[in-house]
């Protein structure tokens, strides 16, 4: 199976909006491991389907795809590193070849000639300090300090955990790991700051920041518009004929719903405050999408009912409906 969220889904480059999300909607129905219970196949279309929505149903982030800057899963691609000869003829570079060097050989001449009076002005300073001290130089000293390098993490967070908040540990690989504080409803692409938890500070300095960047598991059940979370929950025909009391999964454990009498394909029930509750703003819904299912054989007492029942009441769900 392509990792290429756009032939995962099956639409073009091109697709808006609403072509990927209907696109998504019907693989989602179509592979739902409700439906398809022990079905590995079915079961991995439905996760790669909903890993490729997450990423294209974000402007920014299908834009960085398409351009290259992320992979499939929403990862950074590995830059070219630049180093000092990129930057030589840059116009911003106080150190160019330009007219005031002109003469005087190459950028990287000009660049030894810079760290050279760095050098000698740093001799002057331990020098000067020595002195103050009444040791002189050569007892003296000059200290370099500065701060530690900053870390780039990133970690795949599971749905509910992004939703209801934890914990999670990053391994670093010099050995030891980091604890990373998931907070309640984070959005996925989400980067957080670590203070202090880079790399080591030099001579003193401050140690620098580890900057994490979070990237949301698709789930097989959930998926989040916004704050609200919204499922499809699967229903008999006997529990949409007669209406029934059905148990339906949220971010914070089973409820009990009840289905209407006559109750349709796509009706959609609304749990109100069951959706994310995220610091600062009210929690969302749970917004349950009714899917009819009929059973995978149609006996002949099943037949014989509904021919009855069609001729004694008749109806077109279709009437006055055109495309």
């Amino acid at each position: 199976m392509s990792d290429n969220p756009y032939d995962v889904l099956g639409v073009a480059k091109t697709a808006n909006a609403d072509e990927i999300k209907k696109a998504y909607r019907r693989i989602a129905k179509e592979s739902h491991p409700d439906l398809h219970p022990g079905d590995a196949t079915a079961e991995a279309r439905f996760k790669a389907a909903g890993a490729a929505f997450e990423l294209l149903k974000d402007p920014e982030k299908r834009a960085r795809f398409d351009n290259g800057e992320i992979d499939a899963s929403g990862q950074e691609r590995p830059q070219e590193r630049r180093f000092y000869r990129d930057f030589a003829e840059q116009a911003d570079n106080p150190y160019r070849r330009g007219a005031g060097y002109e003469g005087f050989g190459d950028a990287e001449d000009i660049f030894a000639e810079f760290m050279r009076r760095q050098a000698g002005a740093g001799f002057d300073q331990g020098q000067r300090q020595g002195q103050k001290q009444g040791t002189g130089f050569g007892q003296g000293s000059y200290s370099f300090r500065a701060r530690g390098a900053d870390a780039q993490y990133a970690l795949e967070v599971p749905f509910l955990d992004a939703a209801n908040g934890g914990s999670m540990r990053i391994t670093l690989p010099g050995g030891g790991n980091l604890e990373v504080k998931i907070p309640k409803g984070v959005a996925d692409g989400t980067t957080l700051r670590l203070r202090g938890k880079g790399g080591p500070g030099h001579g003193g300095g401050t140690a620098g920041d580890a900057y994490v960047t979070l990237s949301i598991t698709p789930h097989p059940v959930f998926r989040r518009e916004g704050d609200d979370i919204v499922i499809s929950l699967p229903i008999t025909l006997y529990e949409a004929v007669l209406g029934a009391k059905v148990e339906a999964p949220t971010i914070a454990g089973p409820v009990k719903v009840t289905i209407p009498k006559g109750a349709s394909s796509g009706q959609t029930l609304r749990l109100r405050g069951r959706g994310v509750a995220a610091p600062g703003r009210p929690a969302g819904d749970q917004r349950i999408e009714l899917e009819i299912v009929l059973p995978k054989e149609v006996d002949d007492t099943l037949a014989t009912f509904m021919e009855d029942w069609r001729k004694a009441h008749p109806y077109d769900p279709r009437k006055g409906w055109r495309a």
